[in-house]
């Protein structure tokens, strides 16, 4: 066998296993913050969705996100979960996922400690996404207006509320 097609082989190994290795970690979340980096794996048990989501705000701050259909990326959002739904918040910055639901795409699962939740989201717009900004601000420690890690801040954010489906 030719030494390139031995240094072809071994790069095309050392490829998938560094791909199988990111499918199965990915998202990454260290002390210092979120990672952007989405993931493949949601994981978890599927659990059926409790009717207040207020009972599973103090599991943490951040929840793992992953929606129907492909690609089945999985991120890190950070919610507040009320009596009526979870609350989650993005930039607008014409965002992936917060795009697809606009696009007809609502429908989701979310991983919250090790139990999965089937859900579908709406969007709250206007000045009713205000009281559910404080809400968010208040969990998270974000001021609402201050921009913090871009250019905009809490304030003017895209809100959706996502319910069991």
């Amino acid at each position: 066998m030719s030494k390139m097609k031995i240094q072809g082989i071994a790069f095309g190994a050392i490829l998938v296993c560094g791909t199988v290795g990111w499918a199965a970690t990915a998202p990454y979340a260290g002390n210092t913050g979120l990672s952007r980096m989405p993931g493949i794996i949601l994981g978890g048990t599927p659990t059926a969705a409790p009717s207040d989501f207020s009972s599973v705000d103090d599991v943490g701050g951040t929840l793992r996100f992953q929606q129907d259909g492909f690609p089945p990326l999985v991120i890190y959002l950070t919610y507040v979960g009320t009596p009526e739904g979870i609350i989650t918040a993005t930039r607008p910055d014409g965002g992936y996922w917060a795009q697809r639901i606009r696009d007809g795409v609502t429908d989701a699962r979310f991983r919250i400690g090790d139990e999965t939740y089937e859900v579908t989201a709406r969007e709250i717009t206007g000045d009713a996404r205000l009281p559910l900004l404080q809400k968010y601000s208040a969990k998270s420690g974000m001021p609402l207006d201050v921009a913090v890690g871009g250019p905009d801040p809490l304030r003017d954010w895209e809100v959706f509320v996502w319910t069991a489906r």
